[in-house]
């Protein structure tokens, strides 16, 4: 009886160690699978190369491409007003949607519903559907070619609708307790619930970043100087006409996703507690 109960435990345990590692090896596989493109933009980007196939041995380390990119095209403006664009975006973006989210979950009023609503709503939409009433608004306001033109569309309903999601874990008794101690409702927001919320407005900065720096098809329309285009603009310039150097290309798409990439490095702590948080709260 015992040997059996040990030869069963020993299969088990054989069992149990086989299916970890038939998982790590299907893990270990995702993950290369998932790495390899940023590694193949990047030894392409070292080639002077017309096509997607090469061999290792066309790699020449020098930074030609890299030189050649800012040569050929205004890339650092473009780097400029990408950072400008993002950077405001991302301040806008969680000082409204914070706002917003404060006054829908701790200031209820008449309509707040229906309001949070509408702002669901709204993700519904496609921004293709929108692009031309707020072309038409832009340009009827002046705005073309200027940074609130790249900047405020960039403000949305997903914001409000995570951070109102986090806002409902911020304890109202605190809150009550700060008002009868004097504090004002500028006051009580700066320093008492912005701190609270910190985590998920780390993880709205991300996605605002990532977006926005990423947008390709809003800069292009609204902006028809060479003095506004943003990077992914400039990097749809450096396609030829007849031929593309996918060498240049890749360099210049290295230099485009090494910022949101650093960004995400920094804050992938904090963004991924404010996921996370958001949705056990909510």
């Amino acid at each position: 009886m015992t040997t059996t109960i040990s030869a069963t435990r020993k299969e088990k345990t054989w069992t149990k160690r086989a299916g970890t590692l038939v998982l790590g090896a299907i893990l270990a596989f995702l993950a290369v699978a998932a790495f390899f493109p940023f590694v193949y933009m990047l030894l392409l980007s070292f080639t002077e190369s017309e096509s997607l196939r090469f061999s290792l041995s066309d790699v020449s380390l020098n930074f030609v491409n890299y030189s050649r990119v800012f040569k050929l095209t205004n890339f650092l403006n473009a780097m400029k007003n990408s950072m400008i664009v993002a950077v405001g975006g991302c301040f806008l973006n969680c000082l409204f949607c914070s706002m917003a989210a404060y006054s829908l979950e701790k200031k209820r009023f008449f309509g707040s519903g229906f309001l949070f609503f509408l702002y669901l709503a709204t993700q519904a939409v496609p921004g293709q559907v929108t692009l031309i009433p707020v072309f038409t608004t832009m340009t009827k306001l002046h705005m073309m070619n200027t940074y609130p033109a790249l900047i405020l569309p960039i403000i949305n309903g997903f914001g409000v609708f995570l951070m109102k999601q986090f806002m409902s874990s911020v304890p109202d008794e605190l809150l009550e307790s700060a008002k009868m101690d004097g504090a004002g409702e500028i006051r009580l927001f700066v320093n008492m619930v912005v701190p609270l919320i910190k985590p998920v407005l780390v993880s709205l900065t991300v996605f605002t970043f990532i977006s926005t720096w990423n947008d390709f098809l809003w800069p292009l329309v609204i902006c028809t100087d060479d003095d506004m285009q943003t990077l992914t603009v400039a990097l749809s310039l450096l396609k030829g006409k007849f031929t593309t150097n996918y060498g240049l290309v890749m360099a210049g798409s290295v230099l485009t996703f090494l910022f949101p990439f650093t960004l995400y490095l920094f804050l992938q702590k904090q963004f991924v507690e404010g996921i996370a948080l958001s949705g056990i709260k909510g």
